[in-house]
């Protein structure tokens, strides 16, 4: 594996203390080596300034919104655009969703998808497939 993909609403926009624990996640992906992104079936526009803050303070790489490329999630050509801004190829890369039709998008086209219900469920598969260490 190559990248880390993760989802905005649902995931990265709950509460404060799982923020938190997500740009602790992200640095020690991007530490590791691992490219990062948040990929978002938002519209785009202004309103997506909270999602771009993400990039813009270092935590990924880019930031991809479905209403600013033309497609969305699960589109198999979302995941080529994300992929292809992050420089790996489509199967290097894990998503992390909270929707499993996109997930099932995801691992149609290649990736390794991790369902996001809760944070500490998720960072055990999300530690062990990227073998991070620490305490999240």
């Amino acid at each position: 594996m190559r990248a880390l993909i993760v989802d905005y609403c649902g995931v990265l926009d709950g509460a404060e203390e799982d923020r938190r624990r997500w740009r602790k996640v992200l640095t020690a992906a991007k530490d590791a080596g691992y490219g990062t992104a948040i990929l978002s079936n938002d519209p785009g526009g202004p309103g997506a300034d909270p999602i771009r803050s993400w990039e813009d303070a270092g935590y990924v790489d880019t930031v991809v919104l479905s209403g600013e490329v033309g497609v969305d999630k699960p589109d198999p050509e979302i995941f080529r655009i994300t992929a292809d801004r992050l420089e790996v190829p489509v199967n290097d890369c894990i998503l992390i969703d909270d929707s499993i039709l996109n997930i099932k998008g995801a691992v149609e086209s290649g990736l390794i998808g991790v369902y996001y219900q809760q944070f500490d469920r998720a960072i055990v598969e999300i530690t062990g497939l990227l073998g991070l260490e620490g305490t999240f």
